[in-house]
């Protein structure tokens, strides 16, 4: 699930402009049972909750991004330094990807109709996942759906090798994505879009969880451990 997550919307871009506020709900199907996911924008903030237990909040102006496990009661900050600095180890753990130019994704000439619209496939491809999407081009309000989505990709997600396109060079609004990464196949199908007003409290880290250590991405992959990636100490209780 958390996978899912990370492949259909990853970190965050560095600058988001104010437009209306945006609700998609997904279907998500993949290795484990299906779910829904929910991601909303409101200006420069943005949140997707992965099912009951996991919601991510972020914020474009900071770069930070916060992981709620509800459950657990617990909270995972990631900055902007510390998302660089992750997408830069899984770089160097893929030897000759340095430097690679970003890829563009490219029509398959292949049509279906999803959902009511007529959809055409693109396919995209990296070193570390492989995607296709069936973009309907005639989706109301598309162009700034996709520019909004963008929001939700980090400058150093969608120019590594593990990266995911630039939302914005879409002809369409992608209602079926299927993404293989990891080892595992997961299909996302868009069932919403909304243009109501949002709640700034969804935006807002709740109290009462726990801050936990943010994992030093460069240690995990082999590399040298990056000052960047040490967490803040945790809030004390009171």
């Amino acid at each position: 699930m958390k996978l899912a997550a990370f492949s259909a919307s990853a970190v965050l871009l560095l600058i988001v402009s104010a437009r209306a506020d945006l609700t998609i709900v997904q279907k998500v199907e993949g290795p484990m049972p299906m779910s829904e996911m929910t991601m909303k924008i409101k200006g420069d903030k943005a949140r997707i909750d992965a099912g009951p237990q996991m919601t991510s909040i972020m914020d474009a102006k900071t770069g930070e991004a916060v992981t709620l496990m509800h459950e657990q009661k617990m909270l995972m900050r990631m900055s902007a330094e510390q998302a660089k600095a992750a997408a830069a180890a899984v770089a160097e753990s893929m030897p000759g990807q340095e430097g690679a130019a970003p890829v563009k994704i490219t029509p398959s000439g292949k049509k279906e109709t999803i959902n009511g619209f007529e959809t055409e496939e693109y396919l995209y491809e990296t070193p570390a996942m492989k995607a296709s999407y069936w973009i309907a081009k005639s989706y109301p309000n598309a162009d700034s759906i996709m520019k909004q989505m963008q929001a939700l990709n980090s400058q150093a997600m969608t120019t590594g090798p593990a990266g995911i396109p630039d939302f914005r060079h879409f002809p369409g609004l992608p209602v079926r994505t299927n993404v293989s990464m990891g080892g595992q196949q997961f299909v996302t199908t868009v069932t919403s879009v909304k243009h109501d007003p949002l709640n700034d409290a969804d935006f807002t880290v709740p109290s009462g969880y726990q801050e936990m250590k943010m994992p030093d991405m460069s240690s995990m992959m082999g590399g040298k451990p990056d000052a960047a990636a040490k967490p803040s100490a945790s809030p004390k209780k009171k």
